[in-house]
This record gives C-alpha cells, sequence and structure tokens, in this order.
C-alpha cells in the first residue's frame, strides 16, 4: 500500500498548519493560569504586590512566552521546508506538540514561590525545553530522511546544522546540575546563556552551508 502523503499545494497540508499553530496558541495561552490573583491587601502598593508572589508569576510566564513563542517560529520555519507532510513527520511533530503543551505545567513548577526553591522544578523544566527542542531536530530528520525536504542543506553541512542545535539542548542540561549544586536560580539565568550560544553556532552553521553550497555541493 503506498505511503498517502499530504502535498503542500493541497488542503490538507493548510489544515495540518493551522492546527498545529492552534496548539502553540493553545498553549500560550494555558501560561495565564499559572499566574494566581494575589490577595486584595496586596493591591495597596507595588511592592507587596509583588512581594504576594505576582512577580514569580510574571517571570515564568514571560519566560514560558518567549519559549514557546520561539518553538512555534521554529515550528513554522521548519514546515515551510517541506513539500509535503506524511505519517512519522506528522507523528513527530505532535510528539513535539504534546510537550510544548506541558511547558505550562512545568512553568507552574519555576513560577510559584512554594516550589520554585526546589531544584527538581528547575530541572524539570530544562528537560521539558531540551526535549521539545530534540523532538523538533527529530521531525526534521524524518522528513529528511523521507525525502520530504524542499532546497534543503548540503549533505556536507548536515553535521554542522546538528551540532547547532546540540549546544542549545546542552545549555538547558548543563542548567540540571546547576539547579542541584548552585540552586536553581543560578540554573534559570545560566539559560541566558542560549543568546550567546545560539547565535554564535547559528551564525557558524550558517556560514558551512553557505561554504558547501558556493563549493559545489548539491542539496539532497
Amino acid at each position: 500500500m503506498p505511503r498517502r502523503r499530504f502535498d503542500r499545494d493541497g488542503a490538507e497540508f493548510g489544515r495540518g498548519l493551522g492546527f498545529f499553530d492552534a496548539i502553540y496558541g493553545f498553549a500560550i495561552t494555558l501560561l495565564i493560569v499559572n499566574v494566581d490573583l494575589p490577595p486584595a491587601e496586596a493591591w495597596r502598593s507595588l511592592s507587596t504586590l509583588l512581594h504576594a508572589g505576582l512577580g514569580s508569576h510574571l517571570l515564568g510566564f514571560a519566560i514560558s512566552f518567549i519559549v514557546i513563542a520561539v518553538f512555534w517560529r521554529n515550528n513554522t520555519a521548519l514546515l515551510s521546508r517541506f513539500r509535503g507532510l506524511d505519517g512519522p513527520v506528522i507523528a513527530a511533530n505532535l510528539a513535539t506538540a504534546g510537550l510544548i503543551v506541558l511547558v505550562p505545567f512545568s512553568t507552574q513548577g519555576i513560577s510559584d514561590p512554594e516550589t520554585s526553591a526546589y531544584p527538581l522544578a528547575t530541572a524539570w523544566y530544562a528537560v521539558n525545553v531540551a526535549s521539545a527542542m530534540l523532538s523538533q531536530a527529530v521531525m526534521l530528520e524524518i522528513g529528511r530522511a523521507r525525502g520530504l525536504l524542499v532546497d534543503d542543506i548540503p549533505r556536507s553541512a548536515y553535521w554542522a546544522s546538528r551540532v547547532d542545535v546540540a549546544a542549545q539542548i546542552a545549555v538547558f542540561l548543563v542548567s540540571i546540575p546547576i539547579a542541584y549544586l548552585l540552586g536553581p536560580v543560578w540554573a534559570q539565568v545560566s539559560w541566558l546563556l542560549l543568546i550567546v550560544v545560539g547565535r554564535i553556532t547559528g551564525v557558524w552553521s550558517e556560514r558551512i552551508v553557505e561554504r558547501d553550497r558556493e563549493g559545489g555541493q548539491p542539496p539532497r
């Protein structure tokens, strides 16, 4: 039985994109559930409002809002490279979407003042995000292996793009021992390294791709 594929110019492809966009939008909307309404007396001043836990909740909301938005943007960019979708690619994307929907739950652990001091809360969040990044990378690899990518990078540059993703995943994984050795705050601060690491490895991998394209290495 031939495998079924939803080509880019078909209605099914557009419906698939809309479905995944809706999941990411739903996950972002769920973040507001983690922001607990402060008691009435906390509204006397900004300082009492922040000390009532609102500051911690809003910080967690902001972090996860950015995280989910970046994942949505990456997913949109990745799917734009596909000429079609089939069962394995859709399954891999659903796995990523499931991990994204879990982010609001993980956010509760790092934003609630009663749990944020525990290293496990930060470690859980780091594993959640790292797993979603890995799942998204696996989806790309499946699409590449099944010949579904349009204008893919030269085969000789595959390793550079994989190093880029691995470096970003490593930032979150390294934060886990930091959470237990130095504390959750330092672990969360270490996530800022993602800005530097992502920029460095991203530019580096792009240069490798351009070099190999100019060298005449054809895409797969």
